[in-house]
This record gives C-alpha cells, sequence and structure tokens, in this order.
C-alpha cells in the first residue's frame, strides 16, 4: 500500500506524488472512494481516493484541499485562456510564454488554464484561489495581483514536478510589503542584472523593489536637473523606464532612495559649498550643511525631478547615519547647526530638531507628488523641540545607533515598522563592521517579521501585520568589488526564498529547510 502524505506536509508541498508510491499519493484528507467498476483503470470501489500534493511552489501555499483526480499536466492542447482585452491579458500572456503555449480567449476547455476577476472573492488583492480538477486549472483573484500569484504557484509546481495535482488552494500573503533593497550606488549593477532580480521576485511573490541611488561613492541614475552630480557608469532614465515596466508587468512597486542629509559625498563632490563642517572647520564625510538653504534646494530638485520616472506609491528618503548627530556633544562640535537650532526652534532646540525638520521637509516634497514616505527608523529621533511627521514608514534596520531606540518604543507610539533587522536581512559584500553574510537556514529557522532586532520577537500584540506590514532583504555595497554581480545573484538566492517564505507565512514551516532548498531549485 502506498504511504499518504500528511495535510500539514501537503499544505507546505512536503510529499510529491512520487514520495507516495506512484502517479499520485493514496489515502490523502478527502476520505472519498471511488464508485468505478473494476477493469475501468480506475481505483476499485475499496481502495481509498487518490490525493496528490500541494502544488510545489516557493512559498508554499497557505491552504490545500486535495480532491481525487490524476493531475493537471501541460499539453500540446494547453492555452492560457483569458479576455484579451481585459485586465488579465498580461498575466494570461506571460503565462503562455512561460509555459510555452498558446494564449486565448477561450471559452475554456479540457486541458486550459483559465484566468478571471471575481471580485466577490474574499482573497484580498493579491490572494487567489486555484482549483484544478477535470483536467483544468482555473485560477481566480478579487484584482490581478492575485491572479498573477496565482500563475506564479502553478508556473513553480510544473518547473518542479511537472504537473499539478487536482485540489483547491486558497492562498494569500500575511505581509503586504515584501521586498529586496539594493545598493546600487556604491557597485553599479546593470540594467539586465536588475531585470533578472525583478524576475526572480516576481516569481517569489517579492513586491517592493527598493534602489538606493546615490551615496558617499557615486550617484548613480540620470539626471537633467543636476548632472553634475552624476557618477559613470549609472543607469539612464531609458533604463530606469525599462526596469519599471517590468516591475509593473510582476507588480512590483519600485521604490527609489536619495538618502540625505548622510550619504551625499557624491552631490558634496559636486557643490562643496554645501559640505558640513565642524568646530574646527573640518569637513564631515557624507553630510550637507542642513542649516543652509542651497543643499535643500539640490536635494528637493531631485526628488522632484524623479517623481515622474518612479510612479509607485513609497519613496525611501534614507535620514540614516547624519554623523554630526554621532558625536557625543553635537551642538559642541557643530555650533552652527546649533545656533540655527536655536533660531527656528526656541531656546532648548537641538541638532536633532534640526535633522527632524529637514527630513519633514523631504517628506513633505514627495508627499506633494502623491507618495508614502519611508525613512530609516535612526532618523526618527525621540523627543526633541521637533518631532517626526507621522506621514511615512519605518524602516528599521539597527538598535546600535547614537540614541538608539527600541523597535517597541516605536511600535508603541503608533509608527509601522517595515522589518530590516540587520541580524538576518543584511547582505554587507566585504563583511566589513563584523556583518556575515545571512544564510536561507537562519532566516528559514529563526526569522519572522516579529524579530525587528537581533533575535527576540517583539511581544505578539506589537507584531501583526497592522504594526509591521512587512520587511525587506537588503544588498549593501560596501566593498563593491568583493563579489561580482553573478555572485551577489548566486548569494542571495537561497537567503531571498527563506524571507519571501517567512513573509507570506510567518508560521514555523513543516518542511525542513533542506526539502526547502531543494524545491527552490527545482521550482526556479
Amino acid at each position: 500500500m502506498a504511504v499518504a502524505c500528511t495535510v500539514s506536509l501537503l499544505t507546505l508541498g512536503g510529499c510529491s506524488s512520487e514520495d507516495a508510491g506512484g502517479e499520485a499519493a493514496s489515502g490523502g484528507s478527502s476520505g472519498h472512494t471511488s464508485h468505478t467498476t473494476a477493469g475501468s483503470g480506475a481505483p476499485r470501489p475499496t481502495e481509498p481516493a487518490r490525493t496528490g500534493p500541494a502544488p510545489a511552489a516557493v512559498p508554499s501555499v497557505r491552504d490545500w484541499k486535495p480532491v481525487r483526480g490524476p493531475a493537471w499536466k501541460p499539453s500540446k492542447f494547453t492555452r492560457v485562456v483569458a479576455d484579451p482585452d481585459g485586465p488579465l491579458a498580461d498575466e494570461g500572456k506571460l503565462l503562455a510564454r512561460e509555459l510555452k503555449v498558446p494564449f486565448s480567449d477561450g471559452p475554456a476547455r479540457t486541458g486550459d488554464i483559465r484566468l478571471s476577476l471575481d471580485q466577490s472573492l474574499e482573497t484580498g488583492r493579491e490572494g487567489y484561489v486555484m482549483e484544478s480538477r477535470e483536467g483544468q486549472v482555473k485560477i481566480a483573484g478579487a484584482a490581478d495581483a492575485g491572479v498573477f500569484y496565482g500563475t506564479r504557484t502553478l508556473l513553480q509546481s510544473v518547473r518542479a514536478t511537472g504537473k499539478v495535482a487536482d485540489g483547491v488552494v486558497h492562498d494569500k500573503p500575511d505581509r503586504s510589503q515584501r521586498g529586496l533593497m539594493l545598493d546600487i550606488a556604491r557597485k553599479h549593477f546593470s540594467a539586465g542584472w536588475i531585470e533578472d532580480r525583478i524576475r526572480e521576485m516576481g516569481d517569489l511573490k517579492l513586491n517592493q523593489l527598493q534602489l538606493h541611488l546615490s551615496d558617499d561613492q557615486a550617484f548613480r541614475i540620470e539626471s537633467s536637473t543636476h548632472p553634475e552630480v552624476v557618477s559613470n557608469p549609472r543607469l539612464t532614465k531609458a533604463q530606469v523606464r525599462r526596469i519599471v515596466r517590468l516591475a509593473e508587468s510582476r507588480h512590483i512597486d519600485v521604490i527609489p532612495e536619495i538618502d540625505s542629509p548622510g550619504h551625499l559625498g557624491a552631490v558634496i563632490k559636486a557643490h562643496p559649498e554645501i559640505q558640513l563642517r565642524n568646530a574646527q572647520g573640518r569637513p564631515t564625510e557624507g553630510a550637507v550643511d542642513i542649516s543652509d538653504p542651497r543643499a535643500a534646494k539640490i536635494v528637493d530638485d531631485l526628488l522632484r525631478e524623479y517623481a515622474g520616472l518612479f510612479p509607485g506609491k513609497r519613496w525611501h528618503l534614507g535620514g540614516d547615519e547624519y554623523l554630526a548627530l554621532a558625536q557625543r556633544d553635537p551642538e559642541a562640535s557643530y555650533p552652527g547647526l546649533a545656533a540655527k537650532a536655536r533660531e527656528e526652534f526656541g531656546r532648548d532646540a537641538r541638532v536633532q530638531d534640526l535633522a527632524t525638520d529637514w527630513l519633514n521637509d523631504r517628506s513633505a516634497v514627495v508627499r506633494e507628488k502623491g507618495k508614502t514616505p519611508q525613512a530609516w527608523n535612526d532618523g526618527i529621533h525621540e523627543d526633541g523641540a521637533v518631532r517626526a511627521h507621522r506621514d511615512r514608514e519605518v524602516a528599521y534596520w539597527t538598535g546600535k545607533e547614537p540614541g538608539e531606540r527600541s523597535p517597541v518604543s516605536y511600535l508603541k507610539e503608533g509608527w509601522k515598522l517595515i522589518n530590516a533587522n540587520d541580524e538576518y536581512l543584511y547582505y554587507v559584500l566585504g563583511e566589513p563592521n563584523k556583518f556575515t553574510y545571512p544564510t536561507g537556514r537562519r532566516i528559514y529557522d529563526e526569522w519572522t517579521p516579529a524579530v525587528l532586532r537581533g533575535t527576540k520577537p517583539v511581544p505578539k500584540s506589537l507584531s501583526g501585520p497592522e504594526h509591521i506590514p512587512g520587511g525587506r532583504f537588503a544588498v549593501w555595497c560596501d566593498r563593491a568589488g568583493a563579489q561580482t554581480q553573478e555572485q551577489v545573484a548566486a548569494g542571495i538566492r537561497a537567503p531571498l526564498r527563506a524571507m519571501a517564505q517567512k513573509l507570506w507565512d510567518p508560521k514555523k514551516p513543516a518542511m525542513s529547510w533542506e526539502d526547502f532548498k531543494r524545491l527552490g531549485e527545482r521550482a526556479s
């Protein structure tokens, strides 16, 4: 007798039909028996129903109900069926190209894959229902993003096993923000390489790509307002438009980041007049003088210039590691900033108040363009004469900066935190400052969205999607020559899959890491 998969393993794709002893596993959870007669080639009436495993996908599907059937396989008769003039035409044509089958407007028949929208489904924007039975696959969602993710599940299962077992998938993400951040300032990545990462992200159901465009080393995007700050090599605007179009086709929001008021060394090189200097007249690396309106004008020019180039919903303002605030006594070290702060905000104001006001002003600029601002947690200061506007989301990456704050303190104040925990999610080229390359196993076994700093989760009452909307894996290129583009792509592959799994479904996986890793390789 064949060995049946348990429901928990089925849900995580942890048992293949071959594991269960043949074309399809026996037993299953349905408990039905066959009512066909002997000699028909179907099971005898006393045999258990034939059911198969959940679709083999990364991230794993969250709810799988198998039914009796032979499983669906693509064949020479298979078509992808959707309205060619409707909102799912792009998703349908993409899947048809990937499976090397025709795209058609239907009606659907045996062997086909039918894509449809159904706004009565309670799947949310990114959820979907996939039903495979009677020789046909139907994928439906309340929005096109959900249907797209259903096609990813189907595609990965076909790549991994050649088929999709008969049954019904109900699937949706636990967290709404699931992303990758690339530091393309300190290391130039070709447009083609970035596009390959977008395709990989789409298959993993990741929906955000943050591009760190500028830093002390370089400014990597073409500019018409300030061409003097641009480095070579860089991305042209035409290349960025192609990147954005490809990302949109995979339901990925491209989030630009021009970090300020620190990490602006490339801009300062072209504009030394805005360089911050301390009380002894020595320049402060990467920092602009935030009391000088010329610095604000240059940054705002760039923010406004790129607002139309990046049509997504969010904009990252940076705000981290402004080195004036890393001093023991910022007011003594930078008396010019201290004097300006007191002039603007009263005698008790400090340099941090001027920095907070800087980020508030930049936030207003991107808000005017319809964007939701984001900033690194060390750009959001506690107390002070000036408070950070609550119009932004906070990317929490550290708890080691001067004036550090625990993630719980932000959450209790009502901030939404994006998990960028540098203990698990920071891939720093060359591994400086005691960084080590993150492993997929550690993320898979230990990390969840609730683990915002170090290795301990925040309290359960503060860990839900309403508090922590998601997370982002970050590639930082501190030592740009430490790895080639190809080595970076290989190095982040397993960690990215592990993070995608835990953002889609944070609970402890039933599948072992080794099995998950093998599944990822087969499904890609």
